[in-house]
């Protein structure tokens, strides 16, 4: 299956969203454990979370918007932007 990367960048001054919407975020991506492959949050000048990056597969970028609009971040309105994107893996791995 294709991979994808998803980058969303947080509204300014919303950890306190984030945290709050965190645990409901971790229970949809462990429910999608078979497309996840790496993910974790951007920091800021500050080392405070301001943001995702999360890389994972999909069937087609249909499907991969599809899993990043379900997300309980997206819903919650957390992000200020999100790019979608195919990518391809060239160095390293992610086994």
């Amino acid at each position: 299956m294709p991979l994808f990367v998803a980058v969303c960048i947080d509204k300014p001054n919303s950890l306190e969203l984030r945290m709050a919407t965190r645990e409901a975020h971790f229970a949809y991506v462990r429910g999608k454990q078979g497309m996840m492959k790496l993910g974790g949050p951007f920091l800021d000048e500050n080392g405070q979370m301001a943001g995702s990056l999360i890389i994972f597969e999909a069937e087609d970028l249909q499907a991969a918007k599809a899993f990043s609009a379900e997300d309980p971040y997206t819903k919650a309105g957390l992000f200020e932007r999100v790019e979608v994107r195919p990518w391809k893996a060239t160095f390293g791995s992610l086994d």
